[in-house]
């Protein structure tokens, strides 16, 4: 037998108090000696052996109800089966798993109400411990200090569910913190109520719990049905024109083990439906919806892909943005311009492209850096900040045209498109004779869309021709060749932008492609291709939220505002892309909030940029541990009990008997009140 609270175990002192009563207070019998027994009246004689067996058996009575009162508070108990028992003199530390998979159902009732039913059951053997915690995903500053059981229960009523899973790594590690601040006699023991969604909770091999706590899984467990989510949005094209056919292609998963069929997904544009698909998602698998839209307007406009998937609703919506016929920055740096201003014409007549053109001797090389497109035309050598300028432009994603000098200078060029992945370059002296080009293969994705079907097979189509003045050797895909095989213009992916290098100067000496009808559409699509693809929508777990900036500056500050929310996150600009690090639940003020829904990038009461912020499609994906995959990842820990999926009023008595043992402090109270009792009746009735 152990107890619960030795400590009263010195209660046991009392019991001399009737003892010394006994020995002082109770006299030995005395002889009385009568001049005149006729004046005694008939009385009942007592001797003194019965009186001495009386008052033995009172005392006896007392000591024992006062031992039995006092090991009754003592709390004994007889140990359970498993011989881990546990302590509720220590931190008891409560983790309950609100996150977003737990509002799955079972016999339509949310695994997080099954979870809050258990553990107010557990707060039942808990009743009388003033050490307990209650961790949610929150991870709020209330959940690292210790309560009663009333407390605890009260915030039992006010947990909803949270936007930020958690790994069972950084639980721990918060619990650990807390038992570390506050020290006690007894030992540590830790729950863990969830549905250990695989996902969410992290690598199960790399949790290293100490010996000295005991941690006790409680998995709220049910098979998946399905789940339908959003996987990823994207547009044909890398971006969209007014009153046009624009398409965009939605990825729908499941999940679940359960097909589901005719899903019907929506499209709205600015709260309107403009387009509706049909989807069967195969169980585990996707399917890929394609919705056919035009817009009118330019701009910003809000997108949602809704569809109707119950019970787990929380991703039932995916919000996007789609910048409406945004305008293509194009950057003109010439050295030897041709005299008809090819470049010019070709953009100037549509309010897509906004062109710029610069000499190269008088050139700010920071206009570049917010240029789509940069034409580097006829100059020879380009140097110093320049080319580390060019360089660096390629790298962060934007697009280098080349097109050559009438003398490039090879010992410049060399070394600054050797950086660029080009090798092999030649110069060519003279002006050769002109070569026609090949016509452009079909299988090419470039020239995708530029023919119409009946072009493209036509075998006399009356090509251009160019007289090149240097060749190089691999690199990236030859787009345009010349009869003879050596390539006219080349595209390549260097870092996240890409490298079009042309092999003659657009001059009519050097060729007629500038003055052919192949010149615009070319030159159109590569002005396209060079938008660097907009991204419709983030989410809530990205680490960092890169975002193009117009005209950064280091010391404006960036806030997200939606609604009456208003966040200022941590940001940090790196040339023209603000990165912002999205607060946690536990990082927001009191009436805080981050839900799913468009933001306005504002920066000194301008609104910069829309955004749109979503739940990481972990969360969506139903993936469970079971019990025995959690037995077999912590099987070398015996300090870790894992339950069985067990129903509501089952898990507390499965849960005392295994670990509490058999409590018997109510016994030894139902005994003290027998021997006062005893005592009663031996005074009251004893006599002689």
């Amino acid at each position: 037998m152990s107890f619960l609270f030795p400590s009263f175990l010195w209660g046991l002192l009392a019991v001399s108090v009737p003892i010394a009563i006994h020995f002082f207070n109770f006299r030995r019998t005395k002889r009385v000696f009568f001049t005149n027994v006729a004046f005694l009246k008939a009385v009942e004689t007592q001797t003194s052996s019965f009186r001495k067996i009386k008052h033995w058996l009172i005392l006896a009575a007392r000591v024992l109800a006062i031992a039995c009162l006092v090991l009754a508070f003592a709390q004994p108990f007889l140990a359970g089966k498993n011989e881990m028992g546990i302590s509720r003199q220590g931190v008891t530390s409560l983790y309950l798993d609100n996150s977003y998979s737990m509002q799955n159902e079972e016999n339509n009732k949310r695994y997080l109400d099954i979870a809050t039913g258990r553990l107010g059951d557990l707060l039942g053997l808990f009743r009388n411990a003033t050490s307990l915690q209650l961790l949610t995903n929150e991870f709020s500053a209330q959940e690292q200090t210790l309560a009663t059981s009333d407390k605890i229960r009260d915030r039992l009523t006010t947990i909803g569910l949270s936007h930020t899973p958690r790994t069972l790594t950084e639980v721990y590690r918060r619990q650990e913190n807390l038992m570390a601040r506050h020290r006690t006699a007894g030992q540590n023991q830790l729950f863990w109520f969830s549905d250990f969604q695989k996902s969410t909770v992290g690598d199960l091999s790399t949790l290293n719990v100490d010996s000295t706590n005991k941690l006790f899984l409680v998995p709220v467990q049910a098979t998946p049905d399905k789940n339908i989510y959003v996987d990823s949005v994207w547009l044909n094209t890398p971006f969209i024109r007014e009153l046009q056919n624009n398409i965009l292609f939605v990825k729908v998963s499941n999940s679940g083990e359960e097909q589901a069929e005719n899903t019907v997904v929506k499209l709205y544009l600015d709260d309107t439906q403009v387009s509706t698909a049909s989807v069967d998602v195969p169980a585990n698998g996707s399917a890929t919806a394609r919705f056919n839209f035009s817009i009118k307007g330019g701009g910003y406009k809000k997108g949602r892909i809704t569809f109707d998937d119950f019970p787990i609703t929380f991703d039932n919506d995916y919000y996007f943005v789609l910048n409406a016929s945004p305008v293509i920055n194009i950057v003109h740096l010439y050295g030897q311009a041709s005299g008809d201003q090819y470049i010019e014409n070709v953009y100037d007549n549509d309010s897509l492209f906004q062109t710029r053109s610069y000499s190269v001797s008088n050139v700010d090389v920071g206009q570049l850096r917010t240029a789509d497109l940069v034409i580097m035309e006829g100059v020879e050598q380009p140097a110093g900040s320049l080319r580390s300028t060019l360089i660096e432009f390629v790298r962060g994603g934007g697009s280098l045209a080349v097109i050559p000098p009438r003398d490039p200078a090879q010992a410049t060029y060399t070394p600054f498109l050797s950086t660029l992945g080009v090798n092999g370059l030649t110069s060519r002296e003279g002006t050769p004779q002109p070569i026609p080009l090949n016509v452009p293969s079909k299988d090419i994705p470039f020239f995708s869309d530029v023919f119409e079907e009946s072009i493209r097979q036509e075998t006399n189509l009356s090509l251009p021709s160019a007289s090149p003045t240097w060749q190089w050797g691999n690199f990236g895909s030859v787009l345009l060749s010349l009869r003879n095989g050596q390539p006219y213009l080349s595209q390549s992916s260097v870092g996240q932008g890409k490298v079009y290098l042309f092999a003659a100067p657009l001059e009519p000496t050097y060729g007629n492609v500038a003055q052919h009808a192949l010149f615009v559409p070319v030159m159109y699509k590569l002005a396209a291709l060079s938008v660097r693809a907009q991204q419709t929508a983030y989410s809530f777990d990205e680490t960092n939220l890169r975002i193009p900036v117009s005209e950064p500056n280091p010391n404006a500050v960036y806030k997200l505002v939606r609604d009456k929310t208003e966040i200022i996150p941590v940001q940090r600009l790196n040339g023209n892309q603000l990165l912002l690090e999205l607060p946690k639940s536990n990082q927001l003020t009191d009436g805080q909030s981050v839900d799913p829904g468009y933001y306005e990038l504002v920066n000194d009461g301008k609104v910069e940029q829309l955004l749109a912020l979503n739940h990481d499609n972990s969360e969506s994906k139903l993936d469970y541990y079971t019990p025995d995959e959690l037995r077999a990842t912590f099987a070398g820990n015996k300090n870790v009990q894992v339950f069985d999926k067990i129903d509501d009023s089952a898990f507390t008595r499965e849960f005392e008997e295994q670990n509490l043992g058999t409590s018997l402090w109510k016994y030894f109270l139902i005994a003290a009140l027998v021997f006062l009792l005893i005592e009663i009746l031996l005074i009251r009735f004893m006599k002689g």
